[in-house]
């Protein structure tokens, strides 16, 4: 099986950054995609970034220029730098892959258990 290992969470002051990282672990064959997502309190989850073998990485509108998401193919790891956070950028952040594993079924689609981030104002 895959398990993703998500840390870097942590309390932070508005304007300030914050680093996410996460790890894939397991019977990985190949990764197609890894990205973040988050929920904010009596909120739905939502889209923050990801990053694909041919079509790079992509951003939701509300962190365009202040997150980029980054990864190391050898260590199935994608990282999240977080710069310029706002209050509104609290949330749970999870970490999530797809991709092919050694054993059936192939194809796999995983979560990671979530990280708080929480910005101070």
């Amino acid at each position: 099986q895959v398990q993703l290992a998500e840390s870097g969470g942590g309390l932070v002051q508005a304007g300030g950054s914050l680093r996410l990282s996460c790890a894939a672990r397991g019977t990985i064959f190949s990764i197609n995609a890894m990205g973040w997502y988050r929920q904010a309190p009596g909120k739905e989850r939502e889209y923050v970034a990801s990053i694909s073998t041919g079509a790079g990485a992509t951003y939701a509108d509300s962190v365009k220029g202040r997150f980029t998401i980054t990864e190391d193919n050898a260590a199935n790891t994608v990282y999240l730098q977080m710069n310029s956070l706002k209050r509104e950028d609290t949330a749970v952040y999870y970490c999530t892959a797809d991709g092919q594993q050694t054993i059936q079924p192939r194809y796999f689609e995983v979560w990671g258990q979530g990280t708080l981030v929480t910005v101070s104002s």
